[in-house]
């Protein structure tokens, strides 16, 4: 039996060569040696994480990795996992064609390795899925929607680039361009401290240009959260504190360049669907209270990014619908009548009560309820952490974060907004 099955090349016009406290796991840690990092390795499911962490090793040297390596065959075969996840071993062929360096991510789907491509002579991000139909099939909805938006890549739209893809001992491997930290990673290795609210004007930006380009194929990407955002350099400079120390100075990149990545979940935007979509943290109120929902949730989902940004940590920190919606209404006011009326009893009726919110009548716990009530007001976040701008922050903010996904400003209109009329991000 022929190991690759099948093998997709993407043409090389369509590359780019350029080489909270809340508990989630990271990838972006320290490097270590590869002497270190011996054994065999295998996926776990650790949530739908999914970051590319920085190169561990230097591109100017790429004879360092390809020195005495046998540059055909591959390793023995291997049994996957219990839960169908690739097992590999550092150092290995991954085809004949790429070796692989380190693991630098992992989730549901599957895991992703860091590896080098001998043929093009850079380092790559190879996703390898879990051997489970549901996960395959899920992949190749992923490959077309890279593929589309390959095709229709003309000015450089910040999602990130498909360079291969196969089918390799029935897991199907998709190849992308190798980039640097997420926001999430970038936050944390930051302490959750606020990013200047320059930075978060020219993220917001690259991500409203993506989700344009996005929508105007007709396509919703429904999981949009710090995670999926990555730097495309891994470069930072740390600026002194107050007290003049770069020790627990704040770190800012030295490029602002992002793309998004993870398409996995990717719906057309033709007609209204009403299963969940959305990180919890990132998901809109039309999809908690089961009213369907379309590209309109890709828009509270970047609100609810730049909010973070702008304070350091997640807005709506929770884990319990109720919960959430009590949050909303925290920090952005009562939810509209017409919206309570119209949600759908199956999804809704432990949430409303006589026609508003059930709470705190419907709370949980007392924890919860302090959770809701220490919440600010969205107006008071955002002057917390913004010295300068701070007016046209709030009304973005206000009109991407809208209850009402027919009244919520679309990503071309939210573009045209005041609070990106300012001159572009510098260090």
């Amino acid at each position: 039996m022929m190991e690759m099955e099948y093998m997709r090349e993407i043409p090389n016009n369509q590359m780019d060569r350029r080489p909270r406290k809340r508990p989630r796991i990271s990838t972006w840690e320290t490097p270590q040696s590869s002497k270190a990092q011996s054994g065999l390795y295998s996926g776990q499911e650790v949530g739908n994480i999914t970051s590319f962490g920085p190169s561990r090793v230097h591109l100017e040297h790429p004879s360092h990795f390809v020195k005495g390596l046998v540059h055909k065959g591959s390793p023995p075969w291997r049994d996957d996992d219990k839960d169908g996840h690739y097992i590999f071993e550092l150092g290995e062929n991954l085809t004949p064609r790429y070796k692989i360096l380190r693991k630098i991510g992992e989730g549901t789907f599957g895991q992703v390795l860091e590896c080098w491509d001998r043929e093009l002579r850079e380092m790559v991000a190879i996703k390898i899925i879990r051997s489970i139909k549901k996960y395959r099939d899920a992949a190749m909805i992923e490959v077309d929607v890279l593929e589309q938006l390959g095709r229709h890549n003309k000015n450089g739209n910040g999602c990130v680039q498909i360079r291969n893809w196969f089918d390799y001992r029935n897991h199907i491997c998709i190849v992308f361009e190798m980039l640097g930290p997420s926001l999430f990673d970038f936050l944390r290795k930051n302490n959750y401290r606020s990013f200047p609210v320059d930075l978060v004007r020219e993220i917001g930006r690259q991500l409203l240009e993506c989700v344009a380009f996005m929508h105007d194929l007709r396509l919703v990407h429904t999981d949009l959260k710090p995670e999926n955002i990555l730097f495309i350099s891994s470069e930072y400079v740390k600026i002194p504190d107050n007290k003049g120390t770069l020790r627990e100075g704040k770190r800012l990149p030295k490029s602002c360049a992002i793309k998004v990545i993870d398409f996995g979940s990717t719906a057309h935007g033709t007609q209204v669907h009403n299963y969940i979509v959305s990180t919890r943290h990132y998901r809109a109120p039309e999809v908690i209270l089961g009213l369907g929902w379309s590209y309109p949730c890709d828009l509270w989902s970047i609100g609810c990014i730049l909010a973070e940004l702008c304070s350091g940590e997640a807005v709506f920190q929770t884990h319990e619908n109720l919960e959430h919606l009590a949050m909303m209404e925290r920090v952005l006011g009562p939810l509209p009548d017409n919206l309570l009326r119209r949600a759908d009893s199956r999804h809704a009726e432990k949430y409303i009560r006589r026609g508003r919110l059930n709470w705190p009548e419907g709370a949980t716990s007392r924890e919860s309820i302090k959770a809701v009530l220490k919440l600010p007001r969205l107006q008071n976040l955002v002057m917390q952490h913004v010295d300068h701008s701070a007016g046209d922050l709030i009304d973005l903010l206000q009109r991407l974060l809208h209850y009402d996904p027919t009244q919520r400003m679309k990503a071309r209109e939210a573009l045209r907004h005041p609070f990106f009329a300012r001159n572009r991000y510098r260090l």
